[in-house]
């Protein structure tokens, strides 16, 4: 007697991991997300070894004495350092199922739609390392669909922008496949980066990025209007002329200019893709619009003003964080409608 692919992901644990620059969500399959950290860790510089994951490594971001540094191993959606990338993920998983396994989950891992083979590789074997029976990779683009409800394998077309951490991932999707995408290397944290250079040329005070993530979510705006232009946020930094202490304030409309040629790549990403997609799809994206997804679509005035740049209706996902993390989970149940491997929107472990 034969059994469904179905059946064999029914048995044991399977868990979806949102493997982003800035965060990592996993969802367990009947519980949804049960974990969400920052994907920070705490090395001690003399020996190697991890001192802190997550929260508590976070907030050493910036504080941390000579001989402890905290360090972001992956950097714009790809892995750069694998050990402490490994490490990391199987402290995360242990935290999410539990060290007692009587069968090793079977994991899928998000990946940009942009990487490598050799990235793409680099997290499967991060994955199984971390204590995976096997690992499976799916592109952002999908999760995110899959995760804000899209049913992908529709007939019609379905369009998602997923602004993430490190990276965007701008697609087009219509019978469980991606027809046009872009993937760009930016995403929230370039937000931040941005501002850190604008204060520090403009108002010539040095802040940490942590202090200019603050700022973008206190009074960060892409779209100015009469009622925004004149937020601002007490910002506190190292005065770069006298080396003393300084606050200042920042206003709203400044922090706009900070970050604007990072939202212009954004947009202009996704007039490419509007630009390579069928007609027939075309049509019926003018129809169901664009659905936002990831940190980064939730700055303040992003949807109005794609909205008005490419002429659609465009929206934020009802829980657009957790879209992706929900997405890699739940895809593992598509994997006995799936066809021949090539034509697979989800790729194979090793």
């Amino acid at each position: 007697m034969g059994f469904s692919k179905k059946w064999l992901f029914d048995f044991g644990t399977n868990i979806g991991v949102d493997l982003g620059t800035a965060t990592i969500l996993i969802y367990v399959k009947n519980k949804g997300i049960v974990l969400n950290e920052p994907s920070v860790v705490a090395l001690d510089d003399r020996t190697g070894e991890v001192l802190a994951i997550g929260t508590a490594a976070k907030k050493m971001l910036g504080r941390t004495p000579a001989g402890i540094t905290a360090v972001r191993p992956l950097r714009e959606g790809v892995i750069a350092d694998y050990d402490v990338t490994e490490q990391m993920l199987r402290y995360f998983i242990e935290q999410a199922c539990g060290r007692n396994w009587i069968l090793k989950p079977r994991i899928m891992v998000c990946i940009p739609s942009g990487v490598t083979e050799v990235e793409e590789r680099a997290v499967r074997q991060a994955a199984i390392a971390a204590g995976a029976r096997e690992a499976f990779l799916i592109e952002e683009p999908l999760a995110a669909a899959i995760g804000a409800g899209m049913d992908i394998y529709a007939a019609s077309a379905s369009m998602v922008c997923d602004i993430g951490g490190g990276t965007t991932d701008v697609a087009v999707i219509s019978l469980g496949g991606i027809v046009s995408k872009i993937s760009l290397r930016v995403g929230g944290d370039k937000f931040d980066e941005a501002i850190v250079s604008y204060i520090r040329r403009e108002r010539g005070l040095l802040i940490g990025e942590p202090c200019a993530e603050e700022i973008k979510k206190s009074i960060g705006t892409a779209y100015l209007t009469d009622n925004n232009r004149d937020n601002f946020a007490a910002v506190r930094g190292r005065n770069l002329m006298t080396g003393l202490p300084e606050s200042i304030h920042f206003t709203a409309e400044e922090c706009n200019r900070a970050i604007r040629e990072i939202v212009e790549q954004i947009i202009t990403a996704i007039r490419q893709v509007l630009e390579e997609t069928p007609p027939e799809l075309a049509a019926d994206i003018v129809d169901r619009g664009m659905v936002l997804t990831g940190g980064g679509s939730m700055l303040d005035g992003l949807t109005r003003l794609i909205a008005e740049r490419t002429g659609l209706h465009v929206y934020l996902a009802e829980s657009p964080t957790a879209c992706v993390a929900a997405g890699t989970g739940k895809s593992l149940a598509y994997l006995d409608r799936l066809g021949p491997s090539e034509t697979w929107p989800v790729r194979r472990a090793l």
